[in-house]
């Protein structure tokens, strides 16, 4: 990226929108935060840049919601539960995504709970006075234009407004590397009932015959939609850094580029897919790890470890640390497969979050929600998933409603988390621990 040459811009833009709550991004967490939010009585103003809510779970065509339960509990009670019914979904089944459904599903609810929000609507900027977020800078078809709000709400998934206002962040591992990336995909004509089971027996062969140009071990799979429609999480994207334009680019084109070479692998090596067809691939990348903000707690690999509970917690979790390996040699598959498998918990056993991790240490009047808030990177892949981003992105909204009703006089560091437990507890969702 050429940052040598610099230039000066200015200009006066108008203040389009005065709102209690701003939140940038629309996805799994910034949808549950503008719901949670508005029900609380507060106006809300959403800016998505993409023509959807949803991010990964409709755009990025990811075909299937990890889990919403510990196999006991369904954890992410609450809005997650109503997306849940919403959709049709059955306990114990693979939560498989329709990704037209799950749209229509965020447009009734988001719309029912009186959400103003624009789509192709992109952050750009905030302004900041001290520890305060003032304006959010916008731009859209009409142009640039700002939003004044008492609190502010980053869901963008890479930490991008808490990062614009000078917020600490961690990106990684200790080199900066992070994990790769995934184009995910859609395709028709899959024989379901004859399809070969394991697939991961034939991969080696598929390399050793040069079907592949990158040998990537690691391939999550397909969903079966019926009528042999399939969604397919395949292909990793290696050397992508999601806060930068230039890799995202690359990124896509290498994502798309890949397909077909799957498609040669699926059709000759296995059963069950010799007449699939390519039908569409993610209109978003799909971005594992970005930004982790510094918030009041970081949530770290022991805290998974001891399952545990904090006085302030949001809610509970128990996805297990998955963090897709930066390299596709077979030890670091195989170190992968190791982690994925250990630490990971048994039936009816969780994790608690903490509001605190919610809160960027840095600012007063802003929260963060879904895989940018405050964790280390093991904890960053079991909470990035999307009934995970749910979880906080109800508690980020709910906190926000209550924070802008006290006009200044408390700080997000110092709410009431009683009364945010409580609330959140009304909404539906899980607390086992909280007392009121």
């Amino acid at each position: 990226m050429n940052t040598a040459r610099k230039i000066s811009f200015s200009r006066e833009i108008p203040l389009r929108y005065e709102t209690d709550v701003f939140i940038a991004g629309g996805g799994p967490a910034g949808a549950a935060a503008a719901i949670a939010a508005a029900r609380q009585g507060g106006s809300v103003f959403l800016a998505e840049g993409h023509s959807c809510f949803g991010g990964m779970g409709t755009a990025g065509l990811v075909p299937w919601f990890c889990n919403f339960t510990d196999g006991i509990n369904f954890l992410a009670g609450g809005i997650g539960k109503e997306i849940f019914d919403k959709m049709g979904y059955e306990l114990g089944k693979t939560p498989a995504i329709n990704a037209e459904l799950l749209k229509r599903v965020y447009d009734e609810l988001i719309t029912a709970a009186g959400v103003l929000f624009n789509f192709h609507t992109q952050l750009i900027d905030v302004q900041r006075d001290e520890k305060n977020i003032s304006l959010a800078i916008c731009n859209s078809k009409n142009g640039i234009f700002a939003v004044k709000a008492k609190v502010f709400i980053d869901c963008t998934g890479d930490g991008d407004l808490a990062a614009m206002a000078g917020a600490a962040f961690e990106k990684g591992d200790a080199d900066a590397t992070l994990m790769p990336g995934t184009l995910c995909s859609l395709w028709c004509n899959v024989d379901w009932k004859n399809r070969s089971a394991d697939h991961h027996k034939m991969l080696e062969k598929a390399f050793a015959d040069g079907v592949f140009s990158i040998p990537d071990r690691h391939v999550p799979g397909m969903a079966s939609f019926g009528h042999g429609v399939a969604g397919a999480n395949i292909g990793h994207v290696y050397d992508l850094d999601g806060t930068d334009d230039e890799s995202i680019t690359k990124g896509l084109l290498r994502g798309r580029k890949i397909l077909p070479e799957f498609e040669r692998y699926y059709k000759e090596y296995l059963k069950g897919y010799e007449n699939m067809t390519l039908v569409s691939s993610g209109s978003l990348l799909g971005i594992r790890e970005t930004r982790r903000i510094k918030g009041d707690y970081e949530m770290t690999l022991d805290d998974f470890k001891k399952r545990a509970s904090f006085d302030d917690e949001i809610g509970r979790f128990s996805y297990p640390v998955d963090i897709h390996p930066n390299k596709n040699d077979i030890a670091s598959y195989q170190h992968f497969r190791e982690e994925i498998t250990g630490f990971r918990h048994k039936q009816g056993e969780n994790y608690g979050i903490p509001y605190r991790a919610l809160v960027p240490k840095d600012l007063d009047n802003a929260l963060v929600a879904g895989r940018c808030i405050s964790t280390d990177r093991y904890m960053q892949s079991s909470i990035r998933v999307m009934p995970g981003c749910f979880i906080t992105g109800q508690a980020a909204g709910t906190a926000a409603s209550i924070l802008a009703q006290t006009n200044g006089k408390k700080t997000a560091h110092d709410i009431d988390t009683k009364l945010l437990q409580k609330k959140l507890k009304e909404l539906g969702a899980y607390l086992p621990n909280f007392q009121d």
